[in-house]
């Protein structure tokens, strides 16, 4: 696990945070996708949030580090509903429970895959590299 120092936290969400030094992971975006590549649960941002967090718990798992590592998580939501947007952040801080790394939860018009809605990615820090 990193050392990671909360700086500051205002409306239920860290605002940044310090690490100690090691490897920076940068992930690209997870996407709601399967094993054979296609789209998870349609039209269900809950669903596809958090396998979206399953994907990029994998993509960690191969550089050596997990979810307690993350410093910073950058989710994008294709809805129109700004409730829809806080349906599929409160998934990803439940993945993540007591860990809460700085976030930016966006809205966005289109994702890459067909009936995508939600994509995540993030910075991790590997200790001790």
């Amino acid at each position: 696990m990193s050392s990671v120092q909360i700086n500051g936290s205002s409306g239920g969400h860290t605002s940044s945070a310090t690490v100690s030094p090691g490897a920076l992971i940068f992930t690209a975006g997870a996407a709601p996708i399967d094993a054979e590549g296609a789209t998870v649960a349609p039209g269900d941002v809950t669903r596809q949030a958090h396998q979206c967090m399953a994907n990029l718990r994998d993509a960690l798992a191969d550089a050596g580090a997990d979810l307690t590592d993350v410093v910073k998580v950058t989710v994008y939501v294709a809805e129109k509903l700004q409730a829809d947007l806080v349906v599929a952040w409160d998934a990803v801080t439940e993945e993540f429970g007591d860990h809460k790394p700085a976030g930016t939860l966006l809205g966005v018009t289109v994702l890459a895959y067909d009936d995508q809605l939600v994509e995540i990615e993030a910075v991790a820090v590997r200790p001790g590299s």
